[in-house]
């Protein structure tokens, strides 16, 4: 399990050992405070940069699940496709005979529409592929659940922004998924009897991302008019966000960039192949509900889709100040001389 201390990571561990499996993580921090569930799992230390590492870490295992994202730098593109290369060769090394890998939802348009970071994750997905093993790709959009870059987002903007201003060409469809449903999923995929493909993962929902936002400040007692502005740059609104948000600028920049299509799933085959037969997708309303609930009780006893121990540090609530100096200064970052 690669990225077990990020937020899908974290959650999706305790329920791999509740489901009976034996659980290798790696870490490239062993120094950092280990999460509350890490008794119960081997424990090794790996770069996903060194090769050696790498093949130390995945021999002796029956799947990999790769959860690795670069999202920030000049050079993330590099790094994803060195440490995809990494996998890749450990895994025919060793045999390995399933990798399932947590992807970004691909807009149905042109190759050269999209963003770098769509077009990085496709790149590793075809990296993976190249392995003789079975390849589970699941591609999802907006997670909701407390701690989540997406959802975080929302809550931290709607409690920020007096009026919500959306650009119109960020008004795109999406289909949000909770990532209860998704961890279900990526369960599911190690059970997965057909070849190897790719699924697209989405809710019961389909929306804009404005009505996406309008949800979300209802459910969270809210008053937050809206309003549509055309013509503002994508730069210029990824700098906004990520001025008023606690979630790492360029995490922000990647998210918004995407929101120029419409990201919704294409079919919803996920539902036969990787799911229980009776299992029911978690609605939007219900899913904000769970998400805006406060942590009680132990961690092994909490609903996945509120807060956990392991949750990034920005994941604050929504509770902290607008910060509007660095949104100021962002600005001006961005605008030409005679504008600011």
């Amino acid at each position: 399990m690669t990225g077990a201390t990020g937020y899908v990571g974290g959650r999706l561990v305790p329920l791999l050992l509740d489901r009976g499996h034996d659980v290798r993580t790696t870490t490239s921090h062993p120094d950092r405070e280990q999460p509350w569930w890490s008794d119960r799992v081997e424990t090794v230390v790996m770069d996903a940069l060194d090769a050696d590492q790498v093949a130390d870490a995945c021999n002796g295992v029956e799947a990999v699940y790769y959860l690795i994202h670069g999202m920030g730098g000049d050079d993330f593109a590099e790094t994803d496709r060195k440490a995809a290369s990494n996998f890749a060769d450990a895994a025919k090394s060793h045999g390995i005979e399933r990798i399932v890998y947590l992807s970004g939802l691909v807009p149905d348009v042109e190759e050269s529409e999209l963003s770098e970071h769509i077009t990085s994750r496709r790149e590793v997905e075809n990296i993976l592929k190249e392995v003789p093993a079975t390849v589970v790709v699941l591609r999802a959009a907006v997670l909701l659940g407390s701690g989540s870059t997406s959802f975080e987002i929302i809550r931290q903007v709607s409690e920020r922004m007096p009026v919500h201003t959306v650009p119109a060409w960020m008004d795109s469809m999406v289909q949000p998924i909770a990532v209860v449903d998704v961890l279900d999923a990526l369960v599911g995929a190690l059970d997965y009897s057909g070849p190897t493909r790719h699924f697209d993962v989405g809710g019961p929902d389909k929306l804009r991302y404005g009505a996406l936002l309008d949800s979300y400040t209802q459910h969270a007692g809210l008053e937050r008019p809206q309003m549509k502005v055309p013509l503002l740059p994508t730069a210029l609104v990824g700098t906004l966000v990520g001025g008023l948000t606690d979630v790492p600028t360029p995490t922000v920049e990647a998210l918004v960039e995407s929101l120029h299509h419409d990201m919704v799933i294409a079919d919803d085959d996920f539902r036969e192949a990787l799911l229980p037969p009776e299992h029911q997708l978690v609605g939007l309303d219900d899913a904000i509900r769970r998400s805006l609930a406060p942590r009680t009780g132990e961690p092994e006893h909490a609903d996945a889709m509120g807060p956990l121990p392991q949750d990034p540090a920005w994941s604050d609530g929504g509770d902290a100040k607008p910060r509007l100096a660095k949104v100021i200064d962002a600005i001006k970052d961005v605008l030409p001389e005679r504008d600011r």
